[in-house]
């Protein structure tokens, strides 16, 4: 091969191979900057006080895997829910995924408020409803000591279904290694908007990830007042997360718990 040729060859092989890095540099900055576009932030003493309802979900399984069976915790988020007027709660409504292999009955669920904090208080859980499948993700559980509003405010229920012109709140504990620091502390995305819905299913553009399952999608009304609007049922942190409109849970509620449904025009 001719001199003139191999320094060509060694020329253009150079170009290519600058061409690919400044591709690849370019792609790595663009994905930092949509990692650093997270608009989800830590509860802290700014935060509402509402948000303290939001706590973590711990329940003990058994996984089966290649015909092996296997203990696992499932550690997932729960939302304190109650009528507006009571003084004391002692439900918390999840996602049924979270409970999917929870088997022994003598093994205890957990429900902690304000995780992470000098003075968390852990309440054990029982089951009482749930839908049954991913299709209807979502449980309602019974604690065994209620939580008094003055200590906790829990969360009142949106009486239908969420107002698609509205932003919404997305909270749970989400267990990414950025704003949700592993799930040791409650993060939300403060003003995000619902994608898509119906009766039974909703989407919405805001950030969640593993971890936040079983959390709240809140809403205020027109006093400004928390609404619970849905239960979250997955999030990736990257698509659309999914959620179950609390409306879906109302039959199961005491009737003391269940809002009116609203009048059709």
């Amino acid at each position: 091969m001719h001199r003139t040729s191999l320094t060509n060859m060694l020329s253009h092989t150079g170009k290519k191979a600058l061409a690919r890095g400044l591709a690849l540099t370019l792609a790595l900055l663009i994905g930092a900057g949509t990692a650093g576009e997270d608009p989800r932030r830590q509860l802290s003493v700014d935060s509402p006080r509402w948000l303290s309802a939001i706590g973590q979900l711990s329940v003990p399984g058994l996984k089966t895997e290649q015909g092996h069976a296997s203990h696992h915790t499932e550690r997932c988020s729960a939302t304190l829910i109650t009528a507006d007027e009571n003084a004391e709660a002692e439900l918390i409504v999840t996602a049924w995924h979270c409970l999917e292999a929870y088997r022994d009955l003598s093994k205890r669920i957990t429900f902690t408020l304000l995780p992470g904090s000098p003075a968390p208080r852990i309440i054990s859980a029982r089951p009482v409803a749930d839908g049954g499948s991913m299709a209807a993700d979502w449980a309602l559980l019974r604690l065994t000591e209620s939580v008094a509003r003055t200590d906790i405010p829990a969360l009142a229920l949106h009486p239908g279904l969420a107002d698609t012109e509205k932003t919404v709140l997305m909270a749970g504990y989400s267990r990414d290694a950025g704003v949700g620091a592993g799930g040791r502390i409650l993060s939300y995305d403060p003003a995000c908007r619902i994608t898509r819905s119906n009766a039974a299913l909703g989407y919405s553009d805001c950030r969640a990830h593993k971890g936040a399952s079983g959390g709240a999608v809140i809403q205020l009304n027109d006093d400004g007042e928390p609404l619970l609007s849905g239960i979250i049922s997955e999030g990736d942190g990257l698509q659309d997360s999914r959620f179950v409109p609390i409306a879906v849970v109302r039959d199961a509620l005491p009737a003391r718990l269940s809002p009116a449904h609203p009048q059709r025009p």
